[in-house]
């Protein structure tokens, strides 16, 4: 199991932890990558909420003015870890829902 605490990014991950739900390495592969998409698409939505908060953007034109909170929570966003470890972490865990249709 892979522990995020740690740094993720050296950990190694036995291939046959990949096939327990599966039993294949390519769809376990797939249904990571889906999941980090989902992932991604909620961290975003969540990020862009946030700085909605503090004005529209305008049209380029304007002064940049610095905020130190907008700093704040883009630099909060930089340190999560990145939503393909996520997934790969959940799938592991089991906590990842999935069906195959070709199998139903």
């Amino acid at each position: 199991m892979l522990n995020l605490q740690d740094d993720i990014n050296i950990q190694s991950v036995d291939v046959l932890d990949l096939t327990r739900g599966t039993n294949n390495v390519y769809k376990s592969l797939s249904i990571i990558g889906q999941r980090a998409n989902q992932l991604a698409v909620q961290i975003k939505q969540e990020l862009s909420g946030k700085l909605a908060e503090f004005g529209p953007p305008g049209d380029g034109l304007e002064e940049i003015v610095e905020n130190a909170e907008q700093i704040e929570i883009a630099r909060y966003y930089e340190a999560q870890p990145k939503p393909s470890l996520l997934a790969l972490d959940e799938f592991l865990k089991g906590e990842v829902f999935f069906t195959d249709p070709l199998e139903a």
